[in-house]
């Protein structure tokens, strides 16, 4: 498979996958907006909270990455900046989800 056809089916796959994760995030803010510090944190160290959260910052990030790198491959024309570009843009696209799920996994009550 062409590498732009794997591009074109990982972001339209991400995206059905995105759909009801943002959903159940959209809600759970919705019931959590009013809540204490306490409450919110008890949300979050549920464990299908965790999950959940964790793998809506995967697929956000997957998402977002070969969003902004199909704008580098039409807009940016000198190679090496590309270059530079693309590796700045997978390695946040990797450390601040990693980040997060650290975070949220080691959230106590």
């Amino acid at each position: 498979m062409i590498n732009a056809t794997k591009k074109w089916v990982f972001l339209k796959v991400s995206s059905i996958i995105l759909i009801p994760l943002l959903l159940w995030f959209m809600i759970s803010l919705i019931s959590i907006y009013d809540k204490s510090f306490e409450e919110v944190l008890i949300f979050f160290t549920t464990q299908p909270s965790k999950l959940l959260v964790s793998l809506l910052m995967i697929v956000a990030f997957f998402y977002s990455a070969l969003s902004i790198s199909e704008i580098f491959e039409d807009y940016i024309h000198d190679q090496k900046t590309k270059y530079v570009a693309s590796v700045l843009l997978y390695l946040f696209a990797i450390t601040i989800p990693l980040l997060t799920i650290v975070i949220i996994l080691t959230l106590s009550i």
